[in-house]
């Protein structure tokens, strides 16, 4: 494993609660959680089963015959983990590792131990900690090996080994304030860099999409960047931006961001709304799918609820991009075609190969021609910093002085305008005629409706 210590044995345990309507496929739940585990390097998966349930028991998940049965598949694997598949509540996880006498870890602090081994940026790892500490506030009868810093992950796995916790909540607090402290300072210097760039007023185009669907892979290809691009979940953690010129000669901002997973934590939500900024600044938003996936369809619905929880505005159009058509079989070409005649907003292309690329930048390319409008501005004397705005956007296209004020073209984005009017909701008029093509094509897909 190219670890100096040896490898920790971990078993991975998928629950099937019957009673839950909203359950995933079991098997291909499964599945990812065994590609969860496998994204730690220091983890070596000895085992993994599916759990049916009738319904959970409160104090112990299992019934007594299963945690039983359990026991005995971990003895035989030689298991000092378990890996829970979902969410386990402080009780239960107590009673569990007491039960088996193995660590255990479910979900939630299992991508939280990803998210901080995969952090590179300085807001990435604060935002990582904050989270963990969030986690960790509900279950003080863990340790916090993760503050010792031994690897770069949190310390659930491996590490010095767990000791009785020594101190409480406001212990945690404390800490909570110093990190957002620090945090505070780091974001302050990323809206500087965001200001900056907003001077040379590119548009930004954001790659979203589930974990492993190939973002960073089209990423790659697309910017000549050399993003760390595998076949493991969760690859990319920080976004990273890039200069992307199109078909036409003019150039974007895209940017590679984290891939979206479902039951993602409620603490990485909130904490990573920062770090998805670029998602809620883009003036279009790439969601790539891993069209060869047998879940794709439930992969889709996870990233869609994502962004609804991220506020991600309705009206930003969203092209869908298929991604690794390459690995469809033969019979799979009709379904494929079939989107595409019914929805004209939806690309099948190959990262790797290449195929379907030209045609996806064409449309690209199409949506900001269209999204581009022409309006005319009265600003009074007193609106100087609207006009300032304005002028550092460089969207200004005439400008003429009259008793009162400024008379202004302006040519913006649906974005630009969108943040005029909340900084500037004085100077924007309450009835505007917008200067548009009423031949043009909308290029409106909006999936979040």
């Amino acid at each position: 494993m190219g670890d100096e210590r040896s490898a920790t044995r971990a078993y991975v345990l998928h629950p099937e609660i019957k009673s839950d309507n909203k359950r995933r496929n079991a098997k291909s739940a499964l599945e990812e959680g065994v590609a969860l585990a496998h994204a730690l390097p220091e983890l070596e998966v000895a085992g993994s089963q599916v759990v049916s349930l009738p319904k959970m028991h409160p104090g112990m998940l299992f019934g007594k015959g299963k945690i039983q049965e359990i026991k005995g598949w971990l003895e035989d694997a030689k298991a000092g983990l378990v890996l829970i598949d979902g969410h386990v509540s402080p009780v239960q996880q107590r009673n569990l590792e007491k039960e088996w006498g193995v660590k255990l870890l479910d979900r939630t602090g299992l991508i939280l131990e990803i998210f901080s081994d995969r952090a590179r940026t300085r807001e990435g790892v604060l935002q990582v900690e904050m989270a963990a500490l969030s986690y960790q506030r509900t279950r003080l009868v863990r340790a916090w090996t993760h503050l010792e810093r031994q690897r770069g992950g949190l310390g659930f796995v491996g590490g010095p080994g767990e000791t009785q916790v020594e101190a409480d909540r406001r212990a945690i607090d404390l800490q909570l304030n110093n990190l957002k402290k620090q945090l505070s300072k780091v974001v302050k210097t990323r809206e500087l860099h965001r200001k900056a760039r907003a001077k040379v007023p590119y548009p930004i185009v954001a790659l979203v999409g589930y974990t492993n669907a190939g973002k960073s892979t089209l990423f790659n290809r697309l910017s000549g960047a050399d993003v760390f691009a595998h076949d493991m979940l969760f690859a990319t953690l920080d976004p990273t931006m890039r200069k992307v010129e199109l078909p036409n000669g003019d150039e974007v901002i895209m940017s590679d961001t984290v891939g979206f997973i479902s039951d993602l934590p409620t603490q990485l939500v909130a904490s990573f709304r920062a770090t998805l900024e670029e998602v809620l600044e883009a003036d279009i938003i790439l969601h790539v799918r891993d069209i060869s996936h047998p879940q794709s369809a439930e992969q889709k619905k996870a990233v869609l609820d994502t962004l609804r929880q991220l506020d991600v505005n309705p009206d930003v159009p969203m092209i869908e991009v298929l991604n690794k058509i390459d690995l469809l079989e033969p019979e799979d070409a009709g379904y494929l075609q079939a989107l595409h005649k019914d929805n004209d907003k939806v690309f099948g292309i190959s990262a790797v190969t290449g195929e379907g690329l030209d045609r996806l930048l064409n449309d690209v390319t199409d949506h900001l021609i269209v999204q581009t409008r022409t309006l005319t501005l009265d600003l009074d004397w007193a609106m100087g910093a609207a006009q300032s705005w304005l002028r550092a956007e460089g969207v200004i296209e005439s400008e003429a002085q009259t008793d009162t004020g400024w008379t202004l073209d302006v040519r913006w984005t649906t974005r630009q305008q969108a943040h005029f009017e909340k900084q500037f909701p004085d100077a924007f008029p309450d009835q505007v005629v917008e200067d548009t093509d009423e031949d043009a094509p909308s290029g409106d897909y909006h999936p979040l409706d």
